[in-house]
This record gives C-alpha cells, structure tokens and sequence, in this order.
C-alpha cells in the first residue's frame, strides 16, 4: 500500500480529483434533471399527485399511476438508489491513488451509462435489453471501484 496522503489525493492538481469533483457535478445536474422530466409529464398529461397541485394546469386531475409519469418517477428513483453508490465508491476508489487515465475513464463510462439509462427508460423508450446493459455497465464499475479499495484498504 502507497504511503500517499488525503491532502495530495484532494488536491485540485490531482487529475483523478478532478475527474471525480467534475462527473460528480455531472451526475448531481442528472439527478436534478430527472425529477425535471417527472414534473414536465404531469403537466403534459395533467395528472398531478396532489390534490392542491391541480391548480396549476387547467383540466388536471389527481392521478396516482400514470404509466408516463411512473416511468419517468422510477427512472429518478433509480437514479437515486444509484448514483449516490458512485460518490462513495468513487471517493474510496479515488484514495487507491489509481492510474488517472483508468479512473477518469471509469468516471466518464459510468456518468455517460446513468445518462443513457435515463434516455432510453424514460425519454426515447427502448426495448429491453437495452436498459438492463446500460445499468449493468454502471452497476459493474461500482463494483470493481468498491473492490479494488476494499482491496487496497485490506
């Protein structure tokens, strides 16, 4: 095991540092975007959750399963369940002090997989299997991050 400290890994100077604070970035504005796309189906189709949301577009009415507003509901869910996964097996990741060009590259693979994922679930819908290997992509590159610290850390 590398005698490297956390300062030298946060540092702005390390590249996989910023890699990391960028695709983090990147994945916060998607999460932020997804629940954009749930609120933009309820007024397209005018179903709304809440009876007091009804207000907002004429005609609406209080609809709990629409199966437009669900699909884009559990994509933002999966997002959620997700995404915060990578922050933390990322950062573990990141303390390995990895090569920067492996690291960057899992970083940029697994934010383009959950873009994607959002795409194809819940903008342009794909048949599967479709979805399930763009997850299995992001699944898998959490996984071989958490190892490869659960690993170094042993």
């Amino acid at each position: 095991m590398a005698n490297t400290s956390i300062t030298s890994i946060m540092d702005l100077s390390n590249p996989v540092f910023r890699a990391y604070l960028f695709y983090m970035s990147i994945l916060i504005v998607k999460v932020l975007f997804s629940s954009l796309l749930t609120a933009r189906q309820r007024f397209r189709k005018r179903v709304f959750i809440s009876p007091e949301d009804t207000v907002l577009a004429r005609g609406a009415k209080c609809i709990k399963d629409d199966p437009d507003v669900e699909r884009t509901r559990r994509a933002h869910a999966n997002d959620l369940e997700n995404i915060p996964f990578f922050f933390t097996a990322a950062f573990a990741y990141m303390c390995t002090s990895p090569g920067p060009w492996l690291a960057q590259t899992l970083f940029l693979v697994y934010a383009v997989s959950r873009i994607v994922y959002t795409v194809v679930y819940a903008v342009v819908v794909m048949p599967q299997p479709t979805r399930a290997i763009v997850w299995s992509v992001g699944y898998i590159i959490n996984i071989y991050m958490a190892v490869q610290a659960a690993l170094y850390f042993y």
